[in-house]
């Protein structure tokens, strides 16, 4: 091909437009358009050539005025409560990755667990009219709910799920998982099983549930072994809290962590301290967090789908988005309880 001539820009704003890699390329601004969003019914060999002269001129769409002339926003809001914990940064390149092929771009905001901070990116970010919204469970104020609700964004709930009609969500039963982990510690004849929690958000407090559950069923529920710490989770706090609970409680023969950096710090204070692991005392995590499997001993824990919740949960919102029926308004992916050398 040819080398593509580059024109002069326009004289008001010097800004590369449209009509710009239209000439550039040879085709029409339409065909420019569509290939830019994504369209299927543009030849190969078009698009390719509006593609180099985007390349070679470093046209960036107006995003704004696109908006305005179709009265469809190209963007997606996604909140999502830390960028710290590992499963949110895998959840968030689940949803970018399966958005950009159909045209969207993500506005990504961090609630910091702070529901004045979610009612501000809220405020914030439907006053740009998205096309759509994806938030993290349900626990918010009755201010940042009725925004959702009056907006008309479609919207979609990841890691929790729900049978309200009209609500659409994708993710797990947390309850069901810490069940399912407890029951776990308690087969393998643990008596004294303790729950050991940071951050104390919604999920978490559904586990600490779902561990009083399955421990009350066996008639082994104390409430003396629940160590419950609104502080971030961190490698450094599971340390603490697990020196800390055998300083407090020496008869504890099994820890279930709320999450597995937590667990990843209980491991390697046992480790200096010269505790054996899982003779003296079964650890478990939750959430298979990388890295659990390269301890020593290698971590038991609850296997949570992630990337595939924040991929199903961008296929339900782009059905939403094209205002196709969604049969199926809660999709929960379970879980795997993966069983390592700790317990």
């Amino acid at each position: 091909m040819s080398e593509l001539p580059i024109p002069r820009r326009g004289r008001s704003s010097g800004r590369v437009t449209l009509d710009d890699v239209a000439r550039v390329s040879g085709v029409s601004p339409i065909t420019v358009s569509r290939t830019l969003r994504g369209a299927r019914n543009v030849a190969p060999e078009l698009s390719a050539r509006v593609h180099e002269a985007v390349a070679r001129l470093g046209y960036v769409p107006d995003v704004a005025a696109r908006a305005l002339a179709s009265s469809r926003s190209s963007h997606v809001a996604v909140l999502v409560p830390s960028l710290t914990n590992a499963l949110f940064v895998e959840l968030l390149e689940a949803v970018q990755g399966t958005l950009m092929p159909m045209g969207f771009q993500t506005l990504i905001g961090v609630t910091h667990y702070q529901a004045a901070q979610e009612e501000a990116l809220l405020r914030s970010y439907l006053s740009q009219r998205p096309a759509g919204l994806i938030v993290t469970g349900f626990d918010r104020s009755d201010a940042a709910r009725r925004m959702i609700e009056d907006s008309g964004v479609p919207c979609v709930h990841v890691m929790e799920t729900t049978p309200i009609p009209g609500i659409y969500s994708v993710g797990l039963s947390q309850h069901q998982a810490a069940r399912a982990i407890t029951r776990h510690l308690l087969q393998r004849g643990r008596q004294r099983i303790a729950y050991v929690a940071g951050q104390l958000d919604p999920r978490v407090m559904q586990r600490l549930q779902g561990y009083r559950q399955a421990l009350a069923d066996a008639g082994r529920y104390d409430p003396a072994l629940e160590v419950l710490d609104p502080s971030p989770t961190s490698i450094a706090l599971g340390a603490r809290q697990f020196e800390a609970l055998l300083a407090r409680q020496p008869d504890v023969d099994a820890i279930f962590f709320c999450n597995d950096d937590l667990a990843q710090g209980g491991l390697l204070a046992a480790l200096r301290h010269k505790i054996e692991v899982p003779q003296r005392v079964a650890i478990a995590g939750f959430n298979d967090l990388d890295g659990s499997d390269q301890m020593l001993p290698t971590l038991t824990t609850v296997r949570t789908p992630r990337a595939e919740i924040g991929t199903r949960a961008t296929l339900m919102l782009a059905a939403l988005m094209r205002g196709d029926e969604v049969t199926e308004n809660t999709v929960d992916l379970g879980f795997e309880l993966v069983v390592r050398e700790s317990t």
